[in-house]
Formats: C-alpha cells, sequence, structure tokens
C-alpha cells in the first residue's frame, strides 16, 4: 500500500506508524489486515522464529521421547513448543485484526482526534520519536529472550507447571470446577498484574527507569501490548501467569484457553477502540467490575498521572482498591460499550483508597503473594 504525504511516498513500513491510512481511498478492513499482518521489523522477526524453532532443533537431534527433554507429569515438549508456535500466530492475527478494525472504523475509537500528521512531528501515530521506537526496538529482542529464557526454566524446573494431557484424564474435572478454577486462577493472575503495576507508577526509580518507556505511547493501538521496558514484561510473567498456575493450578485444556484467552485481552486492551470487536472483553462483560478497552486507553492518555486502572483481566480488583475511571466511555459516536459501573462512577464520590497511606508500599502485597507460592512450592 502507497501513500503520498507532502508529495512524497511513502513506504509500506511507514502506513500505519508514521499517518493514518487516507479514508477517502476506500480501503477495506481486508486491505488493513492483509497490509498489518507480517508487519515487524526483520531482526525481531528473525529472532523471535529462532527462538521457537530451538526447541523443535532439540526434539529432532534428541528424539521426540528422550528422557532429557521431556519433564514427567508436563506437557511433551513437543507440545510447548507448539504451544509458543500457536501463541505466536494468535498474536500476530490478533493483533492485525484489531488494528485494522481501529482503521475501518473511526466511529468507534476512544482517542481524541489525531491532530496533524505525526510524521511533521517526527512521532508516530502513538506519539513515539524515532530514539524513543529504537530503544523499544532493543527492548523487544531482550523481551523475546528473557521470556524464552523463563518459559523453559519453569517448564524443567516445576515439573507439571505445563499440565499434560495424560495427567489431566488422572485427575478429570467437571465443567463446572475448571470453570471456577478458571475464574480463580484470572484473579489470583490480575491481582499479582495489578499491585505489580502500580508499584510501577508509585514508586518512583521504577517508574522513570521500566514503567515509563511503555507510556511513551499516549495514544496506544494494539501493536503497543508488549513493547516496554524487558524487565516490566519479565516481572508481569512471573507475578502473573506464573504465581496465578502455582497457586490455582488449571488442567491441560483449562490452561491452553487461559492463555490463548489472556493473550487476546492484552491486545484488546490497548486496541484504541472499544466495543462488540474486542471479543475477549465482551466475553467477560458478566463478571462484577468489568472492563472495556477504554478504561485503559485512558490510563495511558494521562501518562504518569494516570495512577488509577491497572488491573488487567476482570477489572475487580481497581474497584476493591478505589483506583477505577471511566476514562472515555462514550466514543464521538457514543459506540464504545460503557459498562454500568462507567456510569454510576459519575455520581460516586471520590475513593479514600485512591491514595495508599504513606507506611504502605504497593510492594508489601507481591511479597505476601510470593511467599504463598514459596509454601506452594515447598
Amino acid at each position: 500500500m502507497k501513500v503520498e504525504d507532502d508529495g512524497c511516498t511513502l513506504s509500506d513500513s511507514e502506513v500505519y506508524s508514521w499517518i493514518l491510512p487516507n479514508e477517502s481511498l476506500g480501503y477495506s478492513m481486508k486491505d488493513h489486515f492483509h497490509s498489518l499482518l507480517f508487519r515487524g521489523t526483520i531482526t525481531n522477526t528473525i529472532l523471535e522464529h529462532v527462538l521457537l524453532f530451538i526447541p523443535f532443533a532439540a526434539i529432532h537431534f534428541s528424539g521426540y521421547e528422550s528422557d532429557i527433554l521431556n519433564v514427567k507429569g508436563s506437557m511433551h515438549l513437543f507440545e510447548v513448543a507448539c504451544f509458543f508456535f500457536t501463541c505466536s500466530i494468535v498474536r500476530r492475527i490478533y493483533n492485525a485484526y484489531l488494528e485494522a478494525v481501529y482503521f475501518s472504523f473511526p466511529r468507534l475509537r476512544t482517542q481524541p482526534p489525531l491532530e496533524e500528521h505525526k510524521l511533521r512531528q517526527k512521532k508516530d501515530l502513538m506519539g513515539r520519536d524515532e530514539e524513543q521506537l529504537n530503544i523499544l526496538n532493543s527492548h523487544d529482542k531482550l523481551t523475546m529472550i528473557s521470556q524464552f529464557l523463563l518459559n523453559f526454566s519453569l517448564y524443567y524446573c516445576i515439573p507439571g507447571f505445563y499440565p499434560s494431557a495424560a495427567m489431566s484424564q488422572t485427575e478429570l474435572q467437571s465443567f463446572l470446577e475448571r470453570f471456577l478454577r478458571l475464574i480463580l486462577n484470572h484473579y489470583i493472575m490480575s491481582f499479582g498484574m495489578y499491585w505489580a503495576h502500580r508499584s510501577l507508577h508509585e514508586i518512583h526509580f521504577l517508574w522513570k527507569d521500566i514503567h515509563s518507556i511503555h507510556h511513551w505511547a499516549k495514544h496506544p493501538l494494539s501493536r503497543n501490548t508488549y513493547e516496554d521496558h524487558w524487565f516490566d514484561n519479565f516481572v508481569n510473567a512471573i507475578v502473573g501467569h506464573c504465581y496465578a498456575q502455582i497457586l490455582m493450578p488449571l488442567d491441560h485444556i483449562t490452561f491452553w484457553f487461559s492463555r490463548i484467552f489472556r493473550i487476546l485481552e492484552s491486545l484488546e486492551k490497548h486496541s484504541g477502540f472499544s466495543g462488540g470487536f474486542n471479543i475477549a472483553h465482551s466475553m467477560q462483560q458478566w463478571l462484577p467490575y468489568a472492563q472495556m478497552p477504554h478504561h485503559h486507553n485512558w490510563h495511558h492518555e494521562g501518562h504518569k498521572s494516570s495512577n488509577f486502572t491497572f488491573s488487567s483481566i476482570g477489572g475487580l480488583w481497581d474497584c476493591v482498591f478505589g483506583t477505577r475511571k471511566g476514562g472515555r466511555y462514550e466514543a464521538s459516536s457514543g459506540a464504545a460499550a460503557a459498562t454500568r459501573q462507567d456510569r454510576m462512577k459519575i455520581h460516586s464520590p471520590p475513593s479514600d483508597n485512591e491514595t495508599l497511606p504513606s507506611w504502605f508500599s504497593p510492594l508489601f502485597p507481591l511479597v505476601g503473594l510470593s511467599i504463598l507460592v514459596g509454601i506452594k512450592l515447598d
């Protein structure tokens, strides 16, 4: 796709990064999807594929049934490799889908209209300059490497962390039990990520040196989901998925569903629009205090001053700890999916819980959670 800007022809890599595609040209959602599907730097794409290929290569040289490679009680290493390959495909396809919706349906956007072309300001559509994009590019590489090491450390250090189908068959769970365990697992995950996220905002050096990098995106799109300091992503993986799976283990099929659902939810949270196209958020609207993507968009627009709306799945902890804000729950056409709590918040007084007591650190709950994990593993 070629777009003219001030007489200059922008390459495919610059379109969707520096300017909005010209809506008058009549691009369909299919056109946007195809243009967005294979975006990404060549070096990062190569690194991602190399890391995904490593376990397959190990299986090829050591054998499918190798006792050295496979962990008793866990998924076969081949399935673990397929699992991460599937997650990679889901992230790429769903990211392209969400951004295609964003560019195809302006009325669904929860962000204010963009001003003059970001290309003239030397900033991309999300508000980052070239120097910031280069820094993020480096952290993308470190994130992929650190996540690879963490994922396979968990596989070999905690047998059963990646539950095997065979073990699930010997401990059959009813649908109701699976469902309840899934809900509890997600709330534990959300609890850890809530306090990690709040700590990154309220503790100065964590904000300055780590989390502020993610907030360079003032107007996020789904591609910004994992564009963080590598340590930010690393900690979230530990206090989120890792702690939740240890404290409330999911069986084989529920584990797969949970991880895929979480990918969808994470990408949607940064999608820049709010409504029925957000599949994961729409599926959880029945939960108490459920959120929609417009909550997190508002969080990004406020930069460091946005010390609110920290929760991931569900939104419960923001309401419990007094940090819920409605955000732009009415888009330009009123199409955003405002929740019941959004409308009620207008008439609610400010919460006393929004500011933590001087003696309380947001790291305390994470320490407590870590102790519980240590006891469970002992």
